[in-house]
């Protein structure tokens, strides 16, 4: 069983490398410029907020959850960024703290709600969703927050590196987010409550315990892709991460994470994170108007979907 099980999920791997190779060569021949240093960029620049949302989109799916509030917990971390920094004339440290320290708790609310009444964590984060988006209006007063070159550095490539700390910070976090699922006994019991609960009980593991540290390390990711957000654009915009959580869902389901708990991989996830990406700036080159760029994304959610209940029956 377990040699089928490895079998079955290097074949999941190879499909999904296979998918990326093929996404790559199908926008390198159909738009003229795909294989550039500026499309490069491009893709390189939006990796950052999707990836960090989409490591802690994975845990949660992986506990059998879901987290919609990521985009806008997103957007209201971004515009507290932005005021503490405009405002409030807080260094950059203390304000990027300020940021994801306020995702922190937007995600430990979510957490707490959903462990202690017991409430469904769809509802709740739905719940948040509106909330913070609200109060990312409140705080900017519906304006966008112009912050300028002190967080811009923080998305700018580093002399001799050619890559930013935004992405660095990114893909530490993967790193770490496969570790904890991989070699730690937390890793081990998300995967037993999301595989089966009650046996999960019996073996003396808190389902709690375990729905409330997910869902406050989603928000606290979200918090910190808020950061990475304000330091791509360098602004607070209470706009920022709209729509976020379902691309983040989609990464997760694309790189082999069931939407039904009990199995995922952080890296697998990455992998998802670049195909959205690509097929994003790929679909913008070849000229697809932004509605059919939302059909065509809606169409790979509604696929990664019935690839994951596939997945499921095999």
């Amino acid at each position: 069983m377990k040699a089928l099980n490895n079998i079955r999920n290097h074949a999941e791997e190879n499909f999904i490398v296979l998918a990326l190779i093929l996404l790559i060569l199908f926008f390198g021949l159909s738009a003229e410029n795909f294989f550039s240093l500026a499309t490069l960029t491009m893709v390189l620049n939006q990796l950052p907020a999707l990836t960090v949302v989409t490591v802690g989109m994975t845990l949660v799916l992986i506990v059998a959850g879901i987290d919609l509030s990521v985009g806008s917990v997103l957007g209201f971390s971004a515009t507290v960024i932005g005021i503490a920094i405009v405002s409030w004339g807080l260094p950059l440290p203390i304000a990027c703290v300020a940021g994801v320290l306020t995702g922190l708790l937007c995600g430990a609310l979510n957490g707490g709600l959903v462990a202690s009444f017991r409430l469904p964590a769809f509802i709740v984060t739905l719940g948040m969703l509106e909330m913070a988006r609200g109060m990312a209006y409140i705080v900017n007063d519906s304006q966008t927050v112009y912050i300028g070159a002190s967080i811009q550095k923080i998305a700018l490539p580093l002399p001799g590196l050619g890559v930013s700390a935004a992405l660095i910070i990114a893909l530490a976090v993967v790193a770490g987010g496969q570790f904890l699922l991989t070699r730690t006994v937390m890793g081990r019991h998300l995967v037993a409550v999301g595989s089966n609960e009650q046996a999960a009980k019996m073996s003396g593991i808190d389902p709690r315990r375990y729905r409330f540290l997910v869902l406050a390390l989603s928000g606290a990711l979200a918090g910190l892709g808020g950061m990475f957000n304000a330091a791509y654009l360098g602004s607070a915009d209470p706009n920022a991460g709209f729509g976020l959580e379902l691309s983040a869902i989609a990464a997760a389901v694309i790189g082999g994470t069931s939407l039904m708990g009990g199995r995922g991989s952080v890296l697998g996830a990455f992998a998802g994170v670049l195909i959205i990406s690509i097929l994003q700036s790929g679909l913008a080159q070849i000229g697809v108007s932004e509605p059919s760029k939302r059909l065509i994304t809606g169409a790979v959610i509604v696929i990664a979907v019935l690839i994951d209940r596939w997945r499921q029956k095999h």
